[in-house]
């Protein structure tokens, strides 16, 4: 008999909880992680040029509502693809471009095999 494993982490008990068994609420976290990406390169892009989101708005010409819903993650999941159009837009602003890559979660194991040696 296996001993079941418990937790005090409130992380891992809300997950349990509400998302482990739960495409639907994974498919949204999943897209909340994209969203607090996206509005963590905004800021940081913003910050790094010492511009408010005023300035930033203005050269990138959109308000400074919609820089702020953006680091904020405050707009619907299917504007995604909105606000990648808007950080493309920003990006440029800064003298930046934008890259997208499909990482390995893990570094692959590399296996060695032995070589025989012939004298």
């Amino acid at each position: 008999m296996t001993a079941k494993k418990t937790t005090t982490s409130a992380v891992e008990i809300l997950h349990q909880l509400y998302f482990q068994n739960d495409p639907e609420m994974m498919q949204m976290l999943e897209a909340e992680r994209i969203k607090g990406d996206i509005a963590q390169q905004v800021y940081d892009l913003r910050d790094s040029r010492s511009m408010t989101q005023e300035e930033l708005a203005e050269k990138v010409g959109t308000t400074a509502k919609v820089i702020d819903d953006l680091e904020m993650t405050d707009y619907d999941d299917d504007s995604i693809g909105d606000a990648v159009l808007m950080l493309q837009r920003i990006a440029k602003v800064v003298g930046k471009q934008i890259e997208f890559r499909i990482m390995p979660l893990k570094p692959e194991p590399v296996e060695l095999k032995p070589r025989s040696i012939i004298s």
